[in-house]
């Protein structure tokens, strides 16, 4: 029975009443728009984002491919640097392209690797050094994580232009039921004399 109330505790505003005003018409059509929105505009805004997150990711682990690079020198550092970067240090080191042509460039790697240490980097189409690729398990939690955050900004948004029109319009009806009061008030004082 409860459900019944409800559905008709939100039709009040489209049945005919002398109390009705323009205010609450215009409030039932931005309510009807806002939940269609909701409806329709948030699953479909989180699909896609979903989908272009998902395209994303696999894009970057075509692009990017592992490739084994030489240490130059020994990796060490001041012990107080090292604690705070976790054994970490950044190292020069060089590898061969797929074209034959030689590269260098700074990596982190561990504190106490010696010179000539063979370790995995990864290179972009143009043999720069770059990230390792989401694997894909964090490219689909990647993915449902934009896609439900991209679903809530369509229904905070609805929701905060519904709240916002909402405001006026009361705004509006209280400035109209204040002048009625006037009119009315005026009307006392008529009548008694």
């Amino acid at each position: 029975m409860r459900g019944g109330t409800t559905i008709r505790r939100s039709l009040w505003r489209w049945r005919r009443n002398p109390l009705r005003r323009r205010e609450d018409v215009l409030e039932a059509w931005i309510l009807l728009i806002v939940r269609l929105v909701i409806a329709v505009a948030g699953p479909v805004a989180g699909v896609l984002a979903s989908h272009a997150a998902a395209h994303n990711a696999a894009e970057r682990r075509v692009q990017r491919h592992p490739t084994t690079a030489t240490l130059v020198s020994d990796a060490s550092s001041d012990p107080l640097a090292t604690s705070a970067t976790g054994g970490w240090v950044d190292a020069t080191v060089r590898w061969t392209a797929p074209d034959g042509t030689r590269h260098s460039g700074e990596i982190p790697v561990d504190e106490g690797m010696r010179a000539g240490s063979r370790v995995t980097v990864w290179t972009d189409s143009r043999n720069q050094l770059t990230t390792a690729p989401p694997s894909v398990t964090r490219a689909g939690v990647d993915a449902a994580f934009m896609g439900a955050a991209s679903s809530f900004a369509v229904v905070a948004a609805a929701a905060a232009g519904y709240y916002g029109a909402r405001a006026v319009l009361d705004r509006r009806r209280r400035a109209a039921w204040a002048h009625e009061w006037e009119d009315i008030s005026s009307q006392w004082g008529r009548a008694a004399s």
